[in-house]
């Protein structure tokens, strides 16, 4: 867990007295990471009343083809723009190229916000 909370210290580098405590809403996160392999999914709790699905591995897409949406087989990750080192640890983010059963596909969702990796092809 880390804090996303103000800083304790001004621009000069005195330290600045607390007004209050740090709140739960300004915790953050580390990044979720999602591995190319076997399905794996986690459920988080969010601010107000809602909940986000994370997909900590997955190894299917849905991707559109000609206007319609077909499933396909994740193989391999070819480019992430994102983090070089991302292709080599097969991490899937937005914007990265994945190669898949039907071809070469873009991501376009967000596999460790919404759970699940949609894909247009290239």
């Amino acid at each position: 867990m880390q804090d996303q909370a103000g800083s304790t210290r001004k621009r000069t580098g005195g330290r600045l007295k607390n007004v209050r405590k740090r709140r739960k809403d300004e915790l953050g996160r580390l990044p979720t990471e999602t591995q190319v392999g076997e399905p794996r999914f986690r459920t988080v709790d969010v601010r107000g009343n809602g909940t986000k699905t994370r997909a900590l591995s997955t190894d299917v897409v849905s991707v559109n083809k000609d206007g319609e949406t077909v499933s396909a087989d994740i193989e391999d990750v070819v480019e992430n723009d994102a983090n070089p080192n991302y292709v080599r640890r097969n991490i899937i983010t937005k914007g990265a190229v994945i190669d898949t059963s039907e071809g070469q596909a873009r991501v376009t969702s967000r596999p460790g916000q919404t759970g699940q990796v949609n894909a247009v092809l290239l």
